[in-house]
């Protein structure tokens, strides 16, 4: 009998659990290009209500909600600074220049989490007629490709006055803006009203199959739905949808804990037969240093050994723990990677 795959590559790869597909079979729907789905509307005055905004709209994805939040506060030819790692600068294929005319200066950290002066040195509001002129500052939390780090709250709040003091806008990627409300404790309403946009995701950590919520006020809402509807993104009865990230927002988001367990119980293990290849996870992402051997390389011979994890640099690999995955499993893939990281078991 073949072994099922311990997949770790992204909590993205989650399947709807029986209770949540019930919940999209019953859902009553209507057409939201006409503002007529109940289900939609419930969703995004809900999630709105939990993130401190006055109102949300509901997105295919969340590179579609980051590029309607930035796009919100950015004119073409005006920047948005970002961490050099950040989502919306490496994974989202470009689109802020290419369908905004957005520009982009991002600062440098090892993990996602820069000082406000670092912040500050970069700021230029009124660059005047030579020179490129900031607009918005975008954070992510938890931080992507930073091993799912968690932004500091105190930290949040010095940038947003920068940001204010400035007159410029700040935008939240929030994608797993629910694993650091959970690990930290801080509410949601209380990270999401520091920002003018925020962009959360239901289909990672939360499970369901589909979908992401841009937060902001009424009138940018307003003029996002143009935009999402001018980009060819509108839809029609997904209300099916929607019943899912409202059954992940009521039943889901405490279960992020188990996650974040598993995450520890698979860097222990790596971290017992190669020491010092990783850190102490924050949340549900741990990022693993190969060493001498290349990401693709670990990939691949893990992939052989029943462990599906990403490439996140040349040398460099991630996990990523879910609902789909136990805590016994994530120990288990942990020790593999681990091994193949210490040259045991190894094919050359």
């Amino acid at each position: 009998m073949t072994t099922p795959m311990i997949d770790l590559r992204s909590d993205t790869v989650t399947q709807p659990t029986d209770a949540m597909r019930r919940a999209m079979a019953e859902a009553p729907v209507g057409d939201d290009v006409y503002g007529e789905d109940p289900s939609i509307a419930d969703l995004e005055a809900r999630v709105a209500a939990l993130l401190g905004h006055e109102a949300g709209l509901f997105c295919v994805t969340g590179s579609l909600s980051n590029q309607l939040g930035v796009w919100a506060q950015v004119r073409p030819g005006q920047e948005v600074l970002c961490d050099a790692g950040a989502h919306i600068a490496r994974a989202e294929m470009g689109a802020h220049g290419a369908l905004s005319g957005v520009t982009m200066r991002t600062w440098v950290t090892p993990h996602g989490v820069a000082e406000a002066a670092q912040i500050e040195r970069l700021l230029s509001p009124d660059a005047g007629p030579y020179l490129v002129s900031t607009a918005c500052v975008a954070l992510e939390n938890t931080h992507n490709f930073g091993g799912g780090t968690i932004q500091p709250l105190a930290h949040l709040r010095e940038v947003a006055a920068l940001c204010r003091d400035a007159g410029v806008g700040l935008h939240l990627d929030g994608a797993r803006l629910w694993n650091a409300h959970v690990a930290s404790g801080v509410a949601l309403s209380e990270y999401g009203r520091l920002f003018d946009t925020v962009s959360v995701c239901f289909s990672k950590g939360l499970g369901a199959p589909v979908g992401s919520m841009l937060l902001a006020s009424e009138e940018t809402i307003a003029r996002a739905r143009v935009q999402r509807k001018r980009l060819g993104a509108g839809w029609r009865q997904a209300g099916v949808l929607a019943a899912a990230a409202s059954y992940a927002v009521e039943h889901h988001v405490g279960r992020l804990a188990d996650d974040h367990a598993a995450a520890r119980a698979f860097a222990d293990a790596v971290a017992a037969a190669a020491p010092g290849a990783v850190g102490r996870p924050e949340t549900n992402i741990v990022v693993v240093g190969t060493g001498v051997r290349t990401a693709a390389q670990v990939v691949a011979e893990a992939s052989a050994r029943g462990v599906a994890i990403s490439a996140v640099g040349g040398r460099v690999v991630r996990a990523v723990t879910h609902l789909g995955v136990s805590l016994a499993d994530a120990a288990r893939a942990g020790a593999i990677v681990g091994e193949i990281l210490a040259g045991v078991g190894v094919s050359t």
